[in-house]
């Protein structure tokens, strides 16, 4: 594994790249927060802690929950690569990999990360937030929502299905606050109202175990009637 970690290193860094190297599962995740890196490549097999629980725990920080994660992996089963993406990676390459493809994907990761946002209105299916107006609407009705039901949904749509974790979540709609106690259970109290008054785009709002919440953007929602208070 170290040798796979080198040969990387020396490969990326010859690409223009500026790379860290961690050897295992508890120094990535430190340098992870000292280093602020741009983006995380994650091989599976780790020693200390794998990299799907690297992946959950960087996602679970506010000041890493954003940040653009690749996990590499020797298993190219169809589940494995769920499971990757379902707890927050952003994308997943099978070994054995060619150099060039690796670089793809980085630079592919790191312009989708770094651009700036063009629009400030959000769609997925039926749902649409303007961010400008603070308005939403579910196949182009309105929906009153709470100013926090409105952060988390636009949160949500954002991360355009990866996966967020409570603890961003909390900073998020709590901010300073939550120092004064807000519990996690009270998340999902809101997740649960959220999904409620979006009627069946609700569903679209996934629990992530041990990691927090994403929304499933390829999901088929049938044409639904009026919603709940309509």
């Amino acid at each position: 594994m170290q040798s796979l970690a080198d040969a990387l290193r020396v490969f990326l860094q010859r690409e223009g790249f500026q790379v860290v190297l961690a050897y295992d599962g508890v120094e990535g995740l430190r340098l992870v927060t000292e280093e602020k890196p741009d983006l995380v490549i994650l091989d599976i097999v780790l020693p200390g802690e794998d990299g799907l629980e690297v992946c959950r725990r960087i996602r679970q920080e506010p000041e890493t929950a954003r940040l653009p994660i690749l996990i590499l992996s020797g298993k190219g089963e169809e589940m494995d690569k769920v499971v990757g993406l379902e707890v927050g990676a952003d994308d997943y390459l099978a070994k054995p990999f060619g150099d060039r493809e690796l670089v793809v994907r980085v630079r592919a990761l790191l312009r989708r990360s770094l651009a700036p946002t063009q629009s400030r209105v959000l769609r997925v299916g039926g749902i649409e937030v303007d961010s400008e107006r603070y308005t939403v609407s579910v196949g182009g009705r309105p929906v009153a929502l709470t100013p926090r039901e409105l952060e988390l949904l636009r949160a949500l749509l954002e991360a355009k299905g990866r996966a967020l974790g409570r603890g961003y979540l909390l900073e998020t709609l709590w901010g300073r606050d939550r120092k004064v106690g807000i519990e996690s259970r009270t998340l999902d109290v809101h997740v649960r109202s959220l999904r409620n008054k979006l009627g069946r785009e609700g569903q679209r709002i996934l629990t992530v175990r041990k990691v927090g919440y994403r929304v499933d953007t390829s999901l088929a929602v049938p044409e639904q009637g009026p919603l709940p208070g309509a």
